[in-house]
């Protein structure tokens, strides 16, 4: 069991959540996607982990197999039926909202994704928070808010997230509507003025502040030195093996601490993550039971001060080599 919880923000501000989310991504966008046994027992495991009232967050999208579908889904229309009783102890937040894998805020488009998404839910889970998947620059996000409320008020789901938006962005979007949930990368690998904006403007309007990726893609765990041949990891800018052997000397330095300290570098991260402000809810993926618990045990990990100083003291020594996905000549729609 962990004890840790969190309320979400905006108008799921009455909603308790752990204070660890589930990102289910890497069940489905895989080389090998992993059984259906394997993924049920990797959520049920995180969910019956929970205090009595609190609801697990999963965080899906409406494009997360390797074909760029809806194999995600899917799979979680499975879960649901064969376990329906699971839908109300879970929270879940789908990304949507591209088309020809761009993102496009039409209200055409967003409609058209919010019914594929609860077409493939199925009857026995609602979608609880829709997220567009990162910023339409080609529309003002007013406008695409607007949209977003249309379609809330339709009752296709019950509250409004964005990803990938910067804090001006968050800002704008909240006046028309207050937004429960804004999902950026965080990790002792990506904390920049970017993410630092995000957080003060979503602790100042109480916005939950999903971070994903807060292990590094899992190399932040101190198990990964290398990558296989195959690995759809070896594309990002940061992994290649260039700029790797750079990286890694930041991963050395914060496994002594958390070596020092008696537990997982993964909890480590996780509870740094977490300690950045008071609306933080780490977001790692898992598509395993193991890995699940480990991960949300991390949300009770408690940071002293010196801990919190030398995690500093490593990161500041140490610039990360490499951008975030792929280099700067392709866009993929940060920061909107």
């Amino acid at each position: 069991m962990v004890s840790q919880s969190i309320k979400l923000g905006g108008t799921a501000s009455h909603i308790s959540v752990g204070r660890v989310a589930h990102g289910l991504m890497t069940m489905t966008t895989t080389p090998h996607p992993v059984s259906d046994e394997q993924a049920f027992e990797a959520i049920k495991a995180g969910v019956g982990a929970l205090p009595a009232g609190t609801k697990m967050f999963l965080n899906s999208g409406e494009f997360y197999d390797n074909s760029w579908g809806t194999g995600n889904l899917k799979l979680l229309s499975r879960f649901f039926a064969k376990y329906p009783e699971y839908a109300e102890r879970t929270f879940l937040s789908v990304k949507g909202g591209v088309r020809e894998r761009t993102p496009d805020g039409s209200l055409e488009c967003l409609r058209s994704s919010v019914d594929n998404i609860n077409k493939e839910l199925g009857p026995n889970k609602k979608l609880d928070l829709f997220q567009p998947a990162r910023i339409d620059r080609n529309l003002p996000v007013e406008m695409i808010m607007n949209n977003l409320v249309i379609l809330l008020k339709e009752g296709k789901f019950s509250h409004i997230g964005l990803s990938e938006c910067n804090a001006n962005t968050l800002r704008k979007a909240h006046s028309v509507y207050p937004v429960t949930a804004a999902e950026i990368e965080v990790s002792a690998w990506e904390y920049g003025d970017n993410q630092k904006a995000v957080i003060a403007a979503a602790t100042e309007l109480n916005i939950s502040v999903l971070a994903y990726s807060p292990l590094g893609r899992g190399f932040l765990t101190g198990r990964i030195r290398s990558l296989s041949a195959g690995d759809p990891r070896a594309n990002f800018d940061r992994l290649k093996e260039e700029n790797l052997k750079t990286n890694l000397v930041i991963v050395d330095g914060l496994k002594a601490i958390a070596d020092k300290k008696g537990i997982p570098m993964s909890q480590l991260c996780i509870a740094w993550v977490a300690s950045l402000g008071p609306t933080m809810i780490p977001l790692p993926g898992s598509s395993k039971a193991l890995r699940t618990l480990e991960n949300l045990q991390g949300g009770d990990v408690k940071l002293t001060e010196e801990e919190l100083k030398d995690i500093d003291q490593v990161l500041a020594a140490n610039p990360v080599a490499g951008d975030r996905y792929f280099g700067k000549a392709v866009d993929v729609h940060l920061w909107g």
